[in-house]
């Protein structure tokens, strides 16, 4: 069972991205041991997944749990195949080459890493990263930049392409159904530095996934910015889920950065209807509040 992988993959619409997804699973350098798909989207694709000519997992949810959910119950699959190390894959995405997950297992292991994860970059710009690095106090978005430093220790943008060794699971425990979406691949990363997994990003290989570049707005150049995602729902999510992160792994700078990112920011364009929604958003997440099933909330 040495090396044995098993990809931990969640989709919800997207049939012609599982496809490309499967696709580039099937011609992985490197076997395969299992693949757990969960779909909790309105069209099931399990036509599409039992064509696609790997061994797939075909889990349907009638419930729609959210990608923090909804990884979570792809990994206990991926995890109960037996498999020593999961793969995590949304369904926009889909490895660059043949060769990245090879080249992942061998930086883990020649590194005595318990999770790598690659660059993400973005379709058709496969220069460009499809979210920034800080380097230097500067961000960036540009793979000739970041490409060089060959590893990039305790930092990872989750859950795209992380390759996580099973027992993190049991150490750290899966992500948090109660974010639903956005902010549970942070949460991820702050419980690995807190329990002293190693962890870094390869910077040799990369997954494709739809670029962020429009929810990054600058405040003070590219040293200070904030994240404005392009719809209510993802702003309720990203912005009540950074309150509570902020409090409850008690990230003063976060909350500073936000305090005075965001007000800046809005007060800039003249939109208070927007800083209203954000602090509201925001200071439930603060106190704890504004949990529970989506049709719950109003955004």
């Amino acid at each position: 069972m040495q090396d044995t992988v098993a990809v931990a993959a969640l989709t919800f619409d997207r049939p012609d991205d599982v496809r490309t997804l499967l696709g580039a699973l099937s011609q992985q350098t490197h076997a395969l041991h299992a693949i757990a798909l969960v779909d909790a989207g309105t069209s099931p694709v399990a036509d599409i997944a039992a064509a696609s000519g790997v061994p797939v997992d075909y889990v349907r949810s009638l419930a729609n749990l959210g990608g923090a959910g909804g990884f979570s119950l792809a990994i206990l699959k991926a995890i109960a195949s037996g498999a020593e190390w999961v793969w995590i894959m949304d369904d926009d995405a889909h490895p660059e080459d043949p060769n990245c997950l090879a080249t992942l297992l061998e930086a883990a292991k020649s590194r005595g890493q318990d999770v790598v994860v690659p660059l993400i970059v973005a379709p058709g710009e496969p220069r460009k990263l499809s979210f920034p690095f800080r380097l230097d106090g500067h961000l960036t978005h540009e793979r000739s930049v970041v490409e060089p430093l060959g590893f990039i220790a305790d930092v990872g943008q989750f859950f795209n392409g992380a390759l996580i060794r099973t027992d993190v699971f049991f150490k750290v425990g899966l992500p948090d159904l109660r974010l639903f979406i956005r902010g549970d691949e942070v949460d991820f990363m702050l419980r690995l530095r807190q329990a002293k997994v190693k962890f870094g990003t390869v910077t040799s290989v990369a997954l494709t996934h739809p670029a962020g570049w429009g929810e990054v707005q600058e405040v003070m150049g590219d040293r200070f910015h904030v994240l404005v995602p392009e719809t209510p729902f993802k702003r309720f999510y990203y912005y009540r889920n950074r309150g509570y992160l902020t409090r409850r792994h008690r990230r003063l700078r976060s909350f500073v950065a936000d305090a005075v990112g965001y007000p800046l920011f809005f007060l800039r364009d003249g939109d208070f209807k927007g800083l209203a929604k954000w602090a509201s958003a925001y200071g439930a997440g603060l106190r704890g509040a504004k949990f529970g099933p989506v049709k719950d909330q109003k955004f």
